[in-house]
């Protein structure tokens, strides 16, 4: 603990910015948790009573069942409700681009936890390099003293240990929260699919009764 204080008192320029990206970090963690919580839904219960409702071409009740959703899978439903009514020829170009917008949404902030992850470990060795290099200074002024030496690289450790524990906290939560985002957007395909296989079987209806008339 002692120690501890020491690196503190004598380090803490060095040890600053590991303590702002630390608390950035958490920052991020508790925004990116918070939303995706609040955005989470059981797909399947949804899925079934979307397609129920498109199979009868009721436009109006799947979109009530996506206001009823609410979150992101209800807010992206809604867009691909008014895609399908306004434009189903180009129904998958448009939804991908409602996609790509609510993935975007989805990976804010993440960014700054990869960043983190890769500076914090060399702030934390910058620290120690510099820590090291005082001691080597102070070592030969006063003589030398073997516990000054060990003062000293244990004071400079601590830097690198700090450095390398928010480093590990922001790439745990970063690939954890990757993979969520994949998660939704395995999800947002299959709605894509379920309005698609609706819009496609229509358009080979038309086709079917365009031929049957022309053989006519």
């Amino acid at each position: 603990m002692e120690l501890l204080l020491d690196a503190i008192k004598m380090d803490w320029p060095v040890l600053l910015p590991i303590l702002v990206c630390s608390i950035l970090a958490i920052g991020v963690i508790i925004n990116r948790w918070t939303y995706y919580n609040a955005n989470k839904r059981e797909v399947g219960p949804f899925i079934q009573k979307l397609s129920k409702e498109l199979a009868n071409d009721n436009l109006i009740n799947a979109n009530n069942i996506a206001i009823q959703c609410g979150g992101i899978y209800g807010e992206l439903t809604e867009e691909a409700v008014r895609i399908y009514t306004d434009q189903r020829k180009g129904f998958s170009r448009s939804f991908d681009i409602s996609s790509s917008l609510a993935v975007k949404k989805l990976e804010d902030k993440l960014p700054i936890l990869g960043t983190i992850g890769g500076v914090a470990p060399f702030l934390g060795l910058f620290g120690t390099v510099v820590r090291i290099l005082y001691t080597f200074q102070d070592l030969a002024v006063q003589g030398n003293q073997s516990a000054a030496v060990a003062t000293g690289i244990g004071s400079a450790l601590i830097a690198t240990a700090f450095g390398l524990g928010v480093a590990i906290l922001a790439v745990i939560f970063y690939n954890a929260f990757q993979n969520t985002v994949k998660d939704f957007e395995s999800n947002f395909q299959l709605i894509k699919l379920l309005f698609l296989s609706f819009a496609d079987s229509e358009e080979e209806q038309f086709h079917s009764a365009s031929n049957s008339g022309l053989k006519v």
